[in-house]
Parts: C-alpha cells; structure tokens; sequence
C-alpha cells in the first residue's frame, strides 16, 4: 500500500507499507524506492521502522508534505503501546540528500492523539497538509459510529495540532473512512494544482477508501477555505453508490502534485486475488497500478485519468488495424505482439445505436449487471471489445467490453473487465468487474478503450480514462508466448475496429531491486 508519494530534488520517492520478513499483513515498515521516471525504481533501505513509544505496534499509512523552503516531511499513523491510533511525524536526517535515504522521528512525537470520546482505533491516515489563512491542514480518517468522517487540524507551525469542531466532511452509512486525499483540480485544462491551490479556477476533489466495501470513492465539490467547509456538488452520489477512481481492484491510493511536469499523479494499491498460500509460495503479495495523471472532465463532474506519458517509453514492436468489421460472434486476433505483455489503443464504431437494448431502470449496480450479461451473453450493440489473455481455444480469457443499451432519453453504456473465465483454477476471487461510463453517443457513433495487459494484471480505461477497471488474474494456459489477444463481438449490430495499436511492452531496466 503506498503512502506519501512525493518529488523532491529530481527524484519520485515513493513510500509503501512492506512486510521485509514475508507475504502477509504483519511486521510493516515504511518501504521506500526513488526512480527519475516513475517507470525505473530503486528501492533503498525502509525509511520508517516501529521504535517508539508512539509506533510500537505498528508505523501505518500517511503522506508527505513539502513545506516552504523544499522541506519535506512525512506525517503517518503509529499505533502505541496501548494500541492507539496516533499521528506523528519525520523529518529527513539529512535535506541535502536527493534520495533522503535517512529520515529521524522527531522526540515531541506524537503531534495528535484520539479524543477521549473517540474511537482511538479508526483514526488515521493523515493527509497531505494544504494552507490557506495562516493555518496549516490536514484531514484524518475517522468515524462515529457508521458514520465516516475527514477530521480537520489546523496548526500555524506543523507542531501544535488544534482539532477543528466539525470534520471537513462526513457522510452516513458509509463506516470507517480509511486514506482520505483532499486536493484541488483545474477547472480548464489538464494541468495539476499544488494542494494549497484555490479560488475561482479550481474544484476540489475529495476521496476516501471505505473499509467495509474496501473501493475507493470520491466526490467533485468547492471547497471554502474560510470555513474550512467542503460541500460536494449534487452531481454524484455521496456514499457507496458514488463515484470511484475504478471499479476493479485498486484501493487506498493517493496522489500527489508533480511540479517538474505540473500533473497530479494517482498511485493504487492492488491485492491479491488468490490465497494466502500461493501468496507464500511466490514469496510475495500487492502491487501497484500504473501511475495515472489526474484531471477534470470537461463535464465538470468526475475525473478522467490516464496512465503517465513515460509509460510509452517500454513500448517495442507494434502492430495495427484499422476499418476491420467485426460481426455477430467474430473473434479477431491481434498478432505479432507479446500478448501478455502489452499496451493496447483501440476505438470501436457502428453505423448505429438503433439495436441497443431496453435498459431496466432497477439495474443500479453496474457489476451485478455485468454479471447477468456477460461476453458470452448475445445482445444487440455489444458486447464488443477485447478479450485478453486468451488461451488459445479461449478455455481461458478475461474479456474487456462495452454494452450499449437504451433508456428513455438517452443511451447507457456499461463497462466490464470479466474475470469468471481467466482461469481454470479453482479458489480464486474472480469477479465481474463494472462500471457505467458516462459518454454521449449522439452523432459521434464510437468509443475508445484502452488495456494494459501484464501476465495477472488487465488495467482498462474507458472512453479516454472516464472509467477504468484493473482485474487480477491467474491464467493457467495463458501464460507468456501462449497467450493471445481477440477483438471480439458478440452482438447482432455490426462494429468497426476502426483503429487499433497494439505494442509489445518492454520490462523496466530497474524493477525495485
């Protein structure tokens, strides 16, 4: 799980919770890795171990924050030696070092300790502190009860911590509120904000990872800084319902503002979705998504991401199609590249939408629908799309499509990343990953997906990032040189590939070690 992403003096450092003595939850230290791209890394002694009083039983998640000066410091969670949840800090052993390979928990620890009439074991996860008004801030997760909260602190010199009266926000129903993230977006392009951004040229994004559904969920709101109050707009649903970074497995991610290419960048932490015993047997377990910029959609009511622009640079052999029509129940095979190993564009069309099927209002729940109508399931317009890492009588593939149906004054498209068939392997979490995808057809008959295949990872963005969905997966004959890749379609409207690339992916020169 990473915590406290940052740029500092040319070098990403990125920090993660890492158990150096095996593959389960236990015996966590800051693990700590620096790379010059965000696709090379190095990974460097742990920064943080539990020694303290204050962190005994545990240095947990957190965030780093730059402060005036280029000074960094690291804000986390500790649990002490009576299994309380405590916020401290730590400050580099030396600042001149790029890499800060040392870093000293300062003796005035811990800088926030539970009220007495709080819950002391759901409160954590400090924020990166943003300032406005004089004050320093930062959010901890908490909760009362089912109800979730973003506890607000206010400091003038990042020592003394004074618990605001009402958290920066809370919503009910929605349990514990673990890895809140607070941060402004731009209203007009692309370009990341520092996260003490404000004013009339920014919307503020707030998310938090629920520990009872383990998804992560955001909002699109304004925040006023005088009150210290955030207020989502009535665009999305606030609570389980809402909006997610994705809709497959990516939890407890966290971003951070790269100022050398003025971005914002997501990180997303990805379990395991087989057992703990084949976790042992490989040695290790959880990795992490590929680095996505963040920004706003020109809707103005969610976020779009897309994988980071170095990514490109492990692309090798390519091979492309393009005006190639796909008919009811015709699988097309992409050929010439390491089909576990790949990157691939591709946009779908068709000459129209009069084939989508009747959409049922009760179908809310876009993975439950998925589940009833899946890529085998013939339909009107879809499924269509890919199905990766496909054995080669398809005994196993996870399939990545579109389904277009019709409501009563628009179109609804669904997304899925169907993990029932990717392997035949029993005991593995294989579920059918979904999410609708808000993109207006109208005139503009087409839709872009794009998948990151890497041998148990298939990480999708749908319509350009509006809606991404990463599934792990364990193949059995669908591994390396016997994997392949399809574009498929299996419903009765006719649908163009109407431009497909597709790379060979490179491994880093630097994989952590």
């Amino acid at each position: 799980m990473q915590t406290g992403p940052m740029y500092y003096k040319g070098v990403y450092h990125f920090f993660y919770q890492y158990n150096p003595q095996g593959s389960v939850w236990a015996n966590i230290v800051w693990g700590h890795s620096v790379s010059m791209d965000m696709i090379n890394w190095e990974a460097l002694e742990p920064a943080m171990r539990p020694s303290e009083p204050y962190d005994i039983n545990g240095v947990w998640s957190g965030s780093a924050t730059i402060l005036p000066g280029n000074k960094p410091v690291i804000l986390y969670t500790g649990r002490d030696l009576h299994d309380r949840q405590v916020q401290n800090y730590a400050i580099p052993a030396n600042a001149s070092d790029p890499y800060l390979r040392k870093w000293v928990k300062p003796a005035n620890n811990p800088l926030l300790v539970p009220d007495n009439d709080m819950n002391a074991t759901a409160f954590r996860d400090p924020t990166t502190a943003w300032f406005s008004n004089g004050h320093w801030k930062m959010l901890v997760g908490g909760k009362r009860k089912r109800r979730g909260m973003a506890l607000l602190y206010r400091s003038k010199d990042f020592i003394h911590w004074i618990k605001a009266k009402h958290p920066l926000h809370s919503a009910p129903n929605t349990g514990m509120w673990e890895c809140p993230d607070f941060f402004p977006i731009s209203l007009f392009d692309k370009t990341g904000r520092d996260t003490s951004a404000s004013g009339d040229n920014v919307k503020h994004v707030l998310k938090v990872s629920l520990d009872e559904t383990r998804y992560d969920y955001y909002t699109v709101g304004t925040y006023f800084p005088k009150k210290d109050e955030y207020v989502p707009d009535n665009t999305s649903i606030d609570g389980w319902a809402g909006l997610r970074y994705d809709y497959g497995n990516f939890y407890a991610s966290k971003t951070f503002f790269d100022p050398s290419m003025n971005r914002r960048v997501l990180w997303g932490w990805v379990n395991e979705s087989d057992s703990a015993r084949d976790d042992a047997l490989k040695g290790w377990a959880g990795i992490q998504a590929i680095p996505r910029t963040v920004w706003l959609d020109t809707s103005r009511k969610q976020v779009v991401q897309w994988p980071i622009e170095e990514l490109v640079s492990l692309r090798r052999k390519n091979v492309r199609m393009r005006n190639r029509e796909l008919e009811l129940g015709e699988n097309v095979e992409i050929k010439g590249i390491t089909a576990a190993q790949a990157d691939v564009e591709v946009t779908f069309s068709f000459p129209s939408l009069d084939k989508a099927e009747p959409f049922d209002p009760s179908w809310v729940d876009a993975q439950q629908l998925c589940g009833q109508k899946g890529s085998k399931v013939r339909g009107g317009l879809g499924p269509f799309g890919l199905l990766t890492l496909a054995s080669e009588n398809l005994e196993e593939f996870t399939p990545v499509f579109f389904r277009i149906f019709k409501a009563t004054n628009k179109y609804i498209v669904l997304m899925c990343s169907d993990a029932r068939s990717s392997s035949l392997k029993e005991g593995l979490y294989k579920p059918s990953f979904a999410g609708f995808v808000d993109i207006h057809l109208g005139e503009n008959k087409k839709i872009s997906l794009r998948s990151l295949i890497d041998h148990s990872v298939v990480e999708s963005f749908g319509a350009g990032g509006k809606t991404c969905i990463l599934s792990r997966v364990y193949p059995t004959l669908a591994i390396s040189e016997n994997a392949h890749l399809y574009a498929f379609n299996n419903g009765t409207e006719t649908v163009s590939v109407e431009n497909l690339s597709a790379w060979s992916m490179s491994r880093p020169l630097k994989m952590n070690n």
